[in-house]
């Protein structure tokens, strides 16, 4: 099964993650770049307030094309209860392009639930397997008990 691990990260717990999963199966690691700042009080101001309103914004062009992979398995932070803006927007713009899908997300309060039913209402698939990580249990690096039979699952 050719897979590929598809990532927005504005503080790196995500990409932290992401980069776990890749190394627990063979993959590719493709990090989306939105073309905002997010950087600063102001960035997480904006980025929290534009995923409340569901915005979309413009990425940077990416490597990887999803339709060349039997499971893509998307990375977001969580944003005031939303996917981060980044990720809805690749999303939205790849939809038909995807197989089979795998969610995962990082954050510190809540809204998982929130944030996969959206995920799944974006793309239109249903997910092979979801995986939600706190911030404590990155930074206490705990999370590698979640990750292993997340990988397993996806890779079955």
């Amino acid at each position: 099964m050719k897979a590929l691990v598809v990532f927005y990260s504005r503080t790196g717990n995500t990409r932290e993650v992401a980069q776990a999963i890749a190394r627990e199966m063979p993959c590719d690691i493709e990090e989306i770049y939105d073309t905002q700042s997010r950087s600063g009080i102001i960035g997480w101001l904006k980025s929290g307030y534009q995923a409340n309103r569901q915005k979309l914004t413009v990425l940077k062009p990416t490597n990887h094309d999803p339709a060349d992979y039997d499971l893509v398995i998307i990375g977001t932070p969580i944003w005031a209860g939303f996917p981060a803006v980044p990720i809805s927007t690749y999303l939205v713009e790849n939809k038909d392009k995807f197989n089979r899908v795998a969610f995962f997300a990082t954050y510190g309060g809540s809204g998982f639930k929130k944030t996969v039913q959206k995920m799944r209402q974006l793309c239109g698939k249903e997910p092979l397997e979801t995986l939600g990580i706190k911030a404590e249990e990155i930074k206490d690096k705990t999370c590698e008990c979640k990750i292993d039979p997340f990988v397993r699952d996806v890779a079955d």
